[in-house]
Parts: C-alpha cells; structure tokens; sequence
C-alpha cells in the first residue's frame, strides 16, 4: 500500500463514510520557532491545519512551500475536494490525516496507548516526548539506529538506551552532540538495524520510499508524527511497526500536561 493508494481507498469509501460528505470548518497556518536552552540551533516549523469536527489534520511543510492564503479558499470545502484535487501536497496530507482521525480519533482508538506529558519547560517536556518515542524501538547496545529528522532529544534517548545514531536531515549539517548528519536517507536506511522516522516523510513525499526500502529489508520502523499521525496510522501492519502518534494541539504549544498515543504492531 502506498500514500496514493490509501487516498484512493478513502475516496472510495473503503475507510469509513463517503469524505463528500465531510467539511473543513477552519483552515490555518502556523509558523514556529524553538530553541531549547544551551542549544545553538533554531527549529523552524511550519503547519498546515485542517478541522473536520472535533479533529485537526496536520501536515508540516517547508519554508514558502505553500503560501498561507490558501486559509482563506479551503475552510467551508469537503475532504473529498480537497483529497481529489491538485492542492500543494501538505494540504493533502493534512486533508487525508483529518479524514481518518475524524473516522478514528486517537483518543478513542482501542490501540492506542496514552502516554501523558508532563507539565513544564520546552525542555523537561521535549525530553519526555522523545523518550516514549525511543521506547517504541527495542535499542540493545551496538544497535544502529536510521534517524531521519533530526530532533536533538531523541537522539539522546537513542544514545542514552546504547544505541548508535545514524541521523538524516536536510537542514541540519550536524546534531547537537556533533553527530554528522547525513542528506541521504537511503544510505542512513541501509546502514542501520533500525528506523525511526518523522511524519514529515509525508509531506515531502519520501514516506513511501521509506516504507518500502523498510519492508524489503525487513527492519523495524517507528514513525514519530505531528504530521499525518492518523495518516501514519493506517500503515501499521503494512510496514510501520511501531508509532508515536501527537495530534494538534502538540506538546509545544503549551506546558501543561497533554497526551500522545503509541501503537505497537509485529514485523
């Protein structure tokens, strides 16, 4: 199964009720800067979201590539417009990630388990985060572990469980403990015992390469997702082994207690 593939199932009401007859109630664009204390890096994000009743669909992106007037001409639309249509991938994914928590919200998925956040600083609760996300993945000492979206907490938590992190991302040259970061995800995929993987895969259409480099050579993925988590979702089973799904509104936005659900699943 690919990206297209569940878009085309959706369409074709093989995951729940006809999207036609879903609407978009609000459409917005966020642009968000962090950097943890000690830190010499600013993480720049961007997001794209959709409501569809009680449900956001969230999808990143990368700097000017959707322009935020698109706010204004998608609120009042249906999924099944938005799914069909030519719209920027982000939008897309977003519309798609909004259809199937709208089907299945996480919190009401008999799967999931509900992780709580603690309250507190950016940092006490990233390193939190980053933790159930590390634990999604058995990490032995030696085991080489494909990061692919570098956040610098979760590659201390790899470290911290004997791991050895093997980190790709397009924007960043090294990590903050002096990692080499590596642009070719391919060759991080091939070389490592291990993946896990940021939902961002969706947005710049590299997901389904991921997942199948994965499935071909059998090796467990986990996917961290703000974006498309219900998108990601719908993979379990099919080459995503283990998931950390955070809907909107995530952890950053505020510094109180909120959730996160993991799902497991077999090779």
């Amino acid at each position: 199964m690919t990206v297209s593939e569940l878009t085309q199932a959706v369409l074709a009401g093989h995951h729940g009720p006809d999207p036609a007859t879903l609407s978009i109630t609000s459409a917005f664009w966020l642009h968000h800067t962090t950097r943890l204390p000690g830190a010499d890096v600013t993480y720049r994000n961007y997001y794209v979201l959709l409501r569809v009743g009680e449900v956001f669909g969230a999808c990143s992106f990368e700097s000017g590539e959707l322009d935020p007037a698109y706010c204004a001409e998608t609120s009042g639309r249906t999924l099944a417009d938005v799914l069909e249509s030519d719209d920027p991938l982000p939008v897309r994914i977003a519309a798609l990630d909004a259809y199937l928590a709208a089907v299945e919200p996480h919190h009401l998925a008999a799967r999931a388990e509900e992780v709580i956040l603690p309250a507190g600083t950016p940092d006490i609760r990233a390193r939190a985060r980053d933790a159930a996300v590390a634990g999604l993945l058995d990490v032995a000492d030696g085991t080489k572990v494909a990061l692919i979206g570098v956040v610098n907490p979760l590659v201390d938590a790899i470290t911290e469980r004997g791991g050895i992190c093997l980190p790709c991302d397009f924007n960043l040259r090294e990590t903050a403990s002096g990692l080499p970061v590596s642009r070719d995800m391919i060759e991080v995929i091939d070389a490592a015992d291990a993946v896990v993987a940021t939902g961002m895969t969706l947005s710049n259409g590299s997901f389904d390469i991921l997942l199948s480099r994965c499935r071909e050579q059998s090796k467990p993925l986990a996917i961290y997702a703000q974006t498309g988590s219900a998108v990601a979702r719908a993979f379990l089973g099919f080459g995503v082994t283990a998931l950390s799904a955070e809907p909107f509104p995530f952890s950053q936005f505020s510094a109180r207690p909120t959730s996160l659900y993991r799902y497991r699943t077999d090779l």
